[in-house]
């Protein structure tokens, strides 16, 4: 396929609708809704976790078609409190998922997620498996061991050894053996300058294995300080607790999946979450379909992921 004939992201959009869920626990969640009121229901789970959502978001569905409701999970982007740790785990998110569907009033729409938020899609749609009419995933992570250690211990650090000491540098050689944890005694301590350092290694680590060729934009969007600290704190907070998931719980769970149409759109060079879980994932769920892009690594925005995630949501247009 040659990069004219992929599919692009539609044209910029703005919000029809949007204002502020209180779910409880001093949390108040930012949402928005895009796209044409009544048309095809779907909600976006954004990365990170704690990344927020981004104008761009919205593009990845047709506005005539769709009606897109996103929102900023606990603790980031325009909900409050900001980089809060408190009652701030997937299974809050989870049902925080389920109160955005009964204010929105469908029975039932279309989940879409990619990187945590295919982790998140995975949850919600096992817990609620009656209320996911399909599933879109890219970059499928799942929270067993052996991802966290490839991102945070070893193997990111193979294809990455140049860019692998900005992220332990915070860390004296001591603690590394286990580095989520000593990231979070800096990232939730008192010593702000020291919270500040530890956030922007931590964010300029995932910026750096993201993409297939390196991006500045993305790189100076991930180590802004407000940016930095929310990813950092909540991201971390994620990894230190499994995802408050038993190991393997979610390829285990793929059998309630099963009747729901699905598709994975996953970067063959994708650093961050490598195709291996996505391909695990997809024989515990033969039925869904897998496209490992062949020039692809993390993120939406890269051309040949974009133009599998557009492929799969105009395909589900229609139901």
């Amino acid at each position: 396929m040659t990069d004219s004939e992929r599919r692009t992201l539609y044209p910029p959009i703005e919000p029809y609708e949007s204002g502020r869920l209180d779910v409880g626990d001093g949390h108040s969640l930012y949402w928005e809704r895009c796209g044409k009121k009544g048309a095809k229901p779907v909600v976006f789970l954004h990365g990170g976790p704690g990344a927020g959502c981004s104008p761009d978001h919205r593009r990845q569905f047709d506005p005539a078609r769709y009606d897109i409701l996103l929102f900023d999970q606990r603790g980031c982007g325009r909900s409050t409190p900001y980089a809060s740790l408190e009652a701030n785990t997937t299974w809050h998110l989870v049902a925080d998922i389920e109160r955005l569907r009964e204010m929105v009033g469908v029975e039932k729409w279309m989940v879409y997620g990619g990187s945590w938020g295919s982790t998140l899609a995975l949850a919600y749609a096992q817990t609620y498996p009656d209320r996911a009419s399909e599933l879109v995933l890219r970059g499928i992570f799942t929270f067993r061991q052996s991802e966290l250690d490839w991102l945070y211990q070893y193997g990111a650090s193979e294809i990455f050894p140049d860019k692998w000491p900005e992220f332990l540098a915070p860390i004296p050689e001591a603690e590394r053996s286990e580095i989520t944890l000593a990231y979070q005694r800096r990232l939730t301590g008192d010593d702000k300058a020291a919270q500040l350092e530890a956030a922007k290694a931590w964010s300029k680590w995932e910026a750096q294995t993201v993409t297939l060729l390196p991006d500045p934009h993305v790189i100076e969007e991930f180590t802004s300080d407000e940016f930095a600290i929310a990813i950092a704190r909540i991201e971390n907070h994620y990894m230190v607790h499994k995802g408050w998931l038993e190991e393997g719980q979610l390829l285990a769970g793929a059998a309630k999946l099963r009747h729901i149409p699905g598709v994975i759109v996953q970067g063959r060079y994708d650093c961050c979450t490598p195709p291996v879980t996505a391909w695990d994932l997809k024989q515990a769920w033969p039925e869904v379909e897998l496209q490992i892009v062949p020039d692809g690594g993390h993120l939406f925005s890269e051309p040949g992921i974009t133009d599998g995630l557009i492929r799969a949501t105009d395909r589900f247009a229609a139901g």
